[in-house]
């Protein structure tokens, strides 16, 4: 009996095979053995009891010993195997993240401008509610919540829509069933970082605004 395992793809379930001697091959394969990848003739497992760095000099000096013609083509330890595997999984990932990274560079950027632009828009508003003693902090405060509320009506938007894409992203990656709940909350986490980031350069300027300059402007 042999425990179930995967070949050739992690992706394999329920996948039947057997296993058949060496020399039992179908009469239609006419070339040589050794040239038939399917039956692993030229490969050897090597199982150890305790990790080894040297495990590849180790095995190539032995069979170099038995045999000087023995040439080992390929050395990869069963970590290494399940790696290669998982590469384009892995580049999918990856290029998932940047993407991810540079939507949230440009969202940031987004809402920067924006609020620049609506503090431009009442800079004689501000300096009017300055110029009758409202506190910097409370200009501060203003800007800060038209700027949450934006970030807010994105989350809103952005949530339902990720949650529903779920199911494309879980037929490119591995064992991916659903969203994530930390990751989901690391990513709401993040961007409301960036958003108070993007807000608070712009409210801070319109708290440096000099009333008298503001009302001059008008």
């Amino acid at each position: 009996m042999a425990e179930d395992t995967a070949y050739e793809s992690a992706r394999w379930e329920n996948h039947a095979m057997y296993f058949v001697p060496m020399m039992q091959r179908p009469p239609s394969e006419k070339g040589p053995i050794e040239k038939d990848e399917g039956l692993f003739a030229g490969a050897v497992s090597i199982a150890t009891d305790r990790p080894m760095n040297d495990m590849e000099t180790l095995a190539r000096r032995t069979l170099a010993g038995i045999n000087p013609n023995l040439a080992v083509v390929k050395f990869q330890t069963f970590e290494e195997q399940i790696g290669d595997r998982f590469s384009e999984e892995r580049m999918i990932s990856r290029l998932t993240m940047l993407f991810g990274g540079l939507a949230l560079l440009l969202a940031t950027i987004g809402l920067y401008g924006v609020t620049s632009y609506t503090v431009a828009g009442r800079t004689s508003e501000i300096g009017i509610r300055m110029a009758l003693g409202a506190k910097r902090g409370s200009v501060i405060a203003m800007i800060m919540r038209a700027a949450s509320i934006q970030t807010v009506l994105g989350l809103a938007i952005g949530i339902p829509v990720a949650l529903m894409c779920v199911r494309f992203v879980k037929a490119q990656l591995y064992e991916i069933t659903n969203a994530d709940a930390t990751v989901m909350a690391g990513a709401i986490v993040t961007l409301a970082v960036a958003a108070c980031l993007a807000g608070l350069i712009p409210a801070r300027r319109a708290a440096s605004i000099d009333p008298a300059k503001a009302l001059r402007m008008e």
